[in-house]
């Protein structure tokens, strides 16, 4: 029999508001294998886990039970008290009465109730419990960064900077990100390609990082330490060492009638093509969707005048498979679809542009050479409107329900620009509210209004109508109590962002949690915000939440540190609570190695002596512990009972239930 101490804290007023925990500590001391209960009000505290230090060695305790908040925030700090007062760690238990009883009950005769019924289940499984020994695993040093925008580039750079290798993964044939399409950056008006391309040239040079553009991560295993990555690279149809990006192919291509993707589809491009002048790598890739030599085996014409011969039509793609210690996710976003937007005449009208293709024709390198001109016929707009929050902050489900965060501040910047550069624009902005929490952002705003005369107007566009030459903009201005007509040029939406198409696809193979508008969780929102709850795995920028530059740098900064601190150690401790076979009962059935996430179980043929006394070969399950990260999958999907998991066995879970439902 256990001797088992039960410890009940009071979390301030966090629990005792609620559960009356003097009860709670007097009811368990009655139950089985206990010899010590108590409370404190603060168990976490140095005085409260001195408490514990000081039962487990006047009581010769072999087992602790702490009710105290989820095992998440405190577990690691109650498993080290107990270590040091020389009891084996993987017998303390926590009884979650926190999240799971005093934050959702408000009558606490039933949180007490529930409070007792939680601990004296965490009871009934320490009886059942066993010390357990951790065991180590290797840790390689090498950093996966998947997404080559801002906040991947900043990562990668800050890993590298600390001596490791660093992998970048870059779908597209640049990195750069949505950053290299904008013009200038709120709220300093920095110009974008100024203070992005030094960053983009960094990473192109440094010893550390190698960058695979044009690819994408196709599959993920192993655990911590230890990811083994699989990387497609998709064929360019050109030779990237050998290519030197003179240009001379997308000018002599003859097919120049290829939506430009990174100006948008505002103006043509050649089937071989560099997206930007500064991109990097600066390597040319061939569009197999247009180009005529590899459609129909007619033309060539880039491979006769390459003068490195760096044309390849016969490059196949390629799968490239490393291993990595963390791995980084930093897949970016972006703008909605406009599809269920219809009232605002986006696909009516060429004139009704996004903010982001704003950003492109008002940049020097965009498909007008920065002239504010309109799509339609090329004349420059006199009257524009600027409607906010098109698709964010929607609660009809046409769009998303989320504050996109970035929109009121570009929106104040666009208008700031085509004020100072057209004086002669009337410049209006619609508005649910106009939300500037940063560093200098409501002066920004400010200066938009006083010094630059932008029209804000509290209020909601109901409708944009193409009128002849103009749009017709309906809008109610809320504060003014009546409706506006207003003749426009050019119509601006800022659309709501939302996480990169590949986010889901990638979280499924990382194993990694999302929540229900496809961003990345973090395992705590205040604790561990750059943290995946997988292991290893690391959030950096937009794919975990809409942010603007500086907050996505700083968190990209925050991941690499987190990287590297995982990547100076040699071992990692490995979590003992592991599958394990009773090769007995095994079957040799096979549904725990193809449900098991990590690879760590497989078969062999083991001799077994039969009752008659002859040797039978049977087909029985092998767990590599050092890969086995304890999911349970195994014990769910085995039909003979043979899996079990060591910590969380199946007698230690009824046990659990049986205490509960007594």
């Amino acid at each position: 029999m256990q001797k088992i101490g039960v410890f009940v804290c009071w979390c301030g007023s966090n629990i005792a508001g609620t559960v009356d925990v003097h009860a709670v500590a007097e009811a368990l001391k009655n139950e089985p294998g206990v010899v010590f209960s108590t409370d404190y009000q603060y168990m976490c505290s140095e005085a409260g886990q001195n408490i514990i230090k000081d039962a487990i060695s006047e009581h010769n305790l072999t087992g602790v039970v702490v009710c105290a908040c989820s095992p998440r925030m405190h577990e690691a700090t109650f498993r080290k008290a107990a270590q040091s007062a020389g009891m084996n760690p993987y017998m303390v238990e926590i009884a979650n009465i926190r999240e799971q009883c005093s934050w959702i009950h408000k009558d606490m005769e039933t949180a007490t109730e529930k409070a007792i019924i939680l601990g004296k289940a965490a009871v009934a499984k320490v009886n059942l419990n066993t010390p357990l020994v951790a065991g180590q695993s290797p840790v390689i040093k090498r950093a996966l960064v998947i997404g080559g925008g801002i906040a991947g580039i900043q990562t990668a750079l800050d890993i590298a900077e600390a001596g490791f290798e660093v992998d970048i993964v870059e779908k597209s044939p640049t990195i750069g990100g949505k950053m290299s399409q904008l013009d200038k950056t709120f709220p300093t008006l920095d110009c974008a390609a100024c203070i992005l391309t030094p960053k983009m040239v960094d990473v192109a040079q440094h010893e550390k990082i190698n960058i695979y553009s044009y690819s994408e991560v196709s599959s993920v295993k192993g655990f911590v330490g230890n990811f083994n990555v699989t990387i497609k690279k998709k064929a360019r149809y050109v030779k990237e060492d050998i290519c030197t990006g003179c240009g001379i192919c997308t000018e002599k291509c003859p097919q120049k009638k290829v939506p430009d993707t990174f100006n948008l589809s505002m103006n043509h491009r050649s089937a071989i093509y560099i997206p930007f002048a500064q991109a990097v790598p600066k390597v040319a890739t061939i569009d197999p969707d247009y180009c005529t030599m590899l459609k129909n085996g007619k033309c060539g014409v880039c491979s006769k005048v390459c003068t490195a011969n760096a044309i390849d039509y016969t490059q196949k793609d390629e799968y490239i498979e490393n291993s990595y210690g963390a791995i980084v996710v930093a897949t970016g976003f972006n703008p909605i679809k406009l599809d269920n937007f219809d009232e605002y005449a986006y696909s009516q009208s060429p004139d009704v542009i996004t903010s982001l293709e704003f950003e492109r024709i008002t940049n020097a390198a965009g498909p007008t050479s920065g002239k504010l001109l309109r799509p339609s016929d090329g004349r420059h707009p006199h009257t524009i409107v600027f409607v906010q929050c098109v698709g964010s902050r929607d609660i009809s489900g046409c769009g998303k329900e989320y504050c996109s965060k970035i929109c009121c501040m570009y929106t104040a910047k666009h208008a700031m620009l085509t004020r100072e550069k057209y004086p002669d624009t009337d410049v209006y902005v619609f508005y649910i509210d106009v939300r500037t929490p940063g560093k200098s952002f409501d002066e920004f705003y400010r200066r938009a209004v006083e010094e630059y005369g932008v029209h804000y107007i509290k209020g909601m566009v109901g409708k944009v109508a193409p009128q002849g030459e103009n749009l017709l903009v309906q809008a109610s201005d809320l504060i003014a109590d009546k409706q506006l007509n207003i003749k426009a040029d050019m119509v601006v939406l800022a659309t709501a962002i939302e996480p990169d198409m590949s986010a889901r696809s990638l979280a499924t193979m990382l194993t990694a949690s999302m929540d229900t508008n496809d961003f990345f969780t973090e395992a705590h929102p205040k604790l561990k915000p750059v943290e995946s709850p997988t292991a290893g795995v690391f959030l950096s920028g937009v794919c975990q939440g809409p942010k603007d530059i500086p907050e996505t740098v700083s968190q990209a900064s925050a991941a690499a540190a987190k990287v590297i601190g995982l990547l100076v150690k040699d071992k990692l401790t490995c979590n003992p609570c592991v599958a394990h076979s009773d090769e007995n009962l095994c079957n040799g059935c096979s549904s725990c190695e193809k449900i098991c996430p990590y690879g760590a179980i497989t078969y062999m043929n083991k001799e077994f002596k039969m009752p008659d006394r002859t040797i039978a070969i049977r087909r029985v399950a092998s767990v590599n512990e050092a890969i086995c990260q304890g999911c349970g999958a195994c014990t769910v999907t085995c039909t003979s009972g043979a899996m079990d998991l060591k910590g969380f066995s199946n007698r230690q879970i009824m046990a659990e239930v049986d205490a509960i439902c007594k």
